[in-house]
């Protein structure tokens, strides 16, 4: 009913024949051309259509089109079946159109049908136009640099009468200047043995904790940063304190904070670290004459405050923002398992103790109490507090801080070492990290390994 169809593979033809193809429209801003050999536009006629076509007797639906335009363009545009094409706006220049077809069997014109167009510019764009411009300009600018030139001699003659007279008087100044900084630095100088003078000696630190040391790098001649030691009671006590500021302003707040330690620790008879640094909060907000109720001020100092009992071998920790960090083959327990944050294939973790998160002198009736750790140690555990001046440091080429990531794998890298070798390491690290930028605050770290 429906018929059958034959077909033979062997008479079947491909059509091989070029399509062809030409342009059958130009106009310009909407308006009709005619395709003048060598045309000239001027800059305002920046608007382009382009009309074509193509024939291909065998199957005229299938032909595919190609365009391009040489000046604007570097390839040809995706193969479409539209016959026209606008390019507006158009920069003054010289352009080729350029088009070429593809019959039913994906045959293209070898060549392509061109046409081409040059668009003016504009007066100010010309070259002759600009050069001149420039000339003129030159000989403005000299005859400036000339009229100035005259004027500025005659001013140079009386300025240099002044400068005679003023000399002296300069001279003098400088001079008063210079003694008045040097008796300035003196006085910072003689503040820095004051305040070396009040921190406790690496011998007494070594005493007391026999493997430990300091790392101790103040910005300015006197710090903000400083480190305390006391005993009482068979225990030993001892703090990293990063005072607000650093400099002249520092080195003060160092000093009411290393006297208020001494007198809770010697005169209240206080050890444990919770309850010192709640009496420290509220000495350093009465030192300051503080008002209560105000929010996110942090006048004052941050602290890592410890007490070692070295006959239990048992360690109380309290903080203020700093830290506390513990390098241990074993497992840190607090209320519970601690997990470490940082770890090395010999099997040493690092443990971090955190800290309370608001510091020393924002003492209100409102204000928290310090939290207190106490943590059973093992031998060869080695305990770290600091200051965050090392780990925000700027340095190398990026100018990207230290940060406390690259800090613990610093610490478990070096564990295994002497102390005095990884205060040396330490040191060497921090000043290749810093190069050639500045010191930006105090640093200070203290080790010790039980």
């Amino acid at each position: 009913i429906k018929g059958a169809v034959k077909f033979n593979k062997s008479e079947e033809r491909i059509n091989e024949l070029e399509p062809l193809t030409q342009i059958t429209g130009f106009s310009v801003n909407l308006e009709n051309r005619d395709m003048i050999s060598g045309l000239e536009l001027g800059y305002k006629e920046k608007s382009i259509v382009f009309n074509y076509s193509s024939i291909c007797l065998t199957n005229p639906d299938d032909v595919y089109y190609k365009v391009m335009l040489e000046g604007l363009e570097d390839d040809c545009r995706p193969i479409t079946k539209q016959t026209y094409v606008t390019y507006s706006p158009l920069p003054p220049g010289k352009y080729t159109f350029k088009v070429i077809a593809s019959n039913n069997n994906g045959v293209w014109n070898k060549v392509p049908v061109t046409y081409s167009f040059e668009i003016i510019p504009p007066l100010w764009q010309r070259t002759w136009f600009i050069i001149t411009s420039l000339f003129i300009l030159l000989i403005l600018i000299f005859s400036f640099i000339k009229v100035r030139e005259r004027k500025l001699i005659k001013e140079k003659r009386i300025l240099e009468e002044k400068v005679e007279e003023r000399t002296e008087e300069v001279v003098q100044q400088s001079k008063e200047l210079e003694r008045k900084n040097k008796d300035i630095i003196d006085s910072i100088t003689y503040a820095k043995r004051i305040q070396d003078a009040i921190l406790p000696s690496n011998e007494r630190f070594t005493k007391e904790l026999s493997q430990t040391f300091i790392l101790f790098n103040p910005k300015d001649i006197v710090s903000g940063d400083f480190y305390w030691l006391a005993t009482k009671g068979g225990k030993s006590l001892f703090a990293a304190v990063d005072c607000t500021g650093h400099g002249v302003p520092g080195a003060f707040m160092s000093i009411v904070g290393h006297n208020l330690l001494d007198k809770i620790v010697g005169e209240y008879g206080i050890t444990e670290p919770a309850k010192i640094l709640d009496e420290l909060n509220k000495g350093v907000a009465n030192t300051l004459k503080k008002e209560t109720g105000q929010e996110g001020i942090r006048d004052g100092m941050d602290i890592a405050l410890c007490c070692f009992d070295k006959k239990k071998k048992t360690l109380e920790y309290s903080g203020a923002y700093n830290p506390l960090y513990i390098v241990s083959k074993y497992q840190i327990t607090l209320e519970e398992p601690l997990i470490p944050t940082a770890e090395n294939a010999d099997g040493l973790k690092l443990f971090e103790v955190k800290a309370n998160r608001f510091p020393i002198g924002n003492y209100s009736e409102e204000t928290k109490e310090f939290t207190n750790h106490s943590i059973q140690l093992n031998e060869g555990d080695t305990v770290y507090f600091f200051s965050d001046g090392y780990a925000d440091q700027f340095g190398l080429a990026n100018g990207k801080k230290f940060r406390y990531k690259r800090f613990k794998e610093l610490l478990l890298h070096i564990n295994e070492m002497s102390m005095e070798e990884q205060k040396a390491k330490l040191q060497g690290e921090f000043v290749d990290w810093m190069g050639n930028h500045e010191q930006i605050d105090d640093v200070i770290i203290i080790g010790s390994k039980l």
